[in-house]
């Protein structure tokens, strides 16, 4: 006798690949228009009794990060503006650039939204969550 398969789950796993290949593609409009990233890009292990995610945001401080947590989903946003001001002789440039980057995850398994920590040091974010228990709510997560 086969075992029960849930049809949805293998739906959601597509989708979820059709999207990060999108998000990675050159034409992919994310926030930054068509040149832009838009997407930050992650590790996710799996350590036993909780999930790690690590993630790259060079140039960012640990103001510009937000960081938001369900029971089954990792939401990361990075969010700055810079400004340049050039001066040669009789020619003054001044540029301004907003820069937002977005990465959202569906997680393998329930996590403990209120256990989860993260830490940024030195351009990288590592958020711990630890697996088991429920919520149904969201929450933000403080930053190390």
């Amino acid at each position: 006798m086969m075992p029960d398969r849930n049809p949805f789950q293998e739906l959601e796993r597509m989708f979820e690949q059709m999207n990060r290949q999108f998000e990675q593609s050159p034409w992919s409009m994310g926030q930054e228009g068509m040149l832009g990233r838009g997407s930050v890009d992650i590790d996710l292990a799996d350590q036993g009794e909780e999930f790690v995610v690590t993630a790259d945001l060079p140039g960012f401080e640990k103001d510009d990060i937000d960081v938001q947590c369900t029971e089954d989903q990792l939401t990361i946003r990075a969010e700055r503006e810079r400004e340049t001001e050039t001066s040669e002789e009789n020619y003054l440039r001044r540029e301004r650039s907003d820069e937002r980057m977005q990465r959202s995850v569906r997680l393998p398994e329930p996590v403990d939204a209120d256990g989860v920590s993260a830490k940024f040091q030195n351009g990288v974010l590592t958020v711990t969550l630890p697996k088991v228990g429920s919520s149904d709510r969201g929450q933000n997560i403080d930053i190390e």
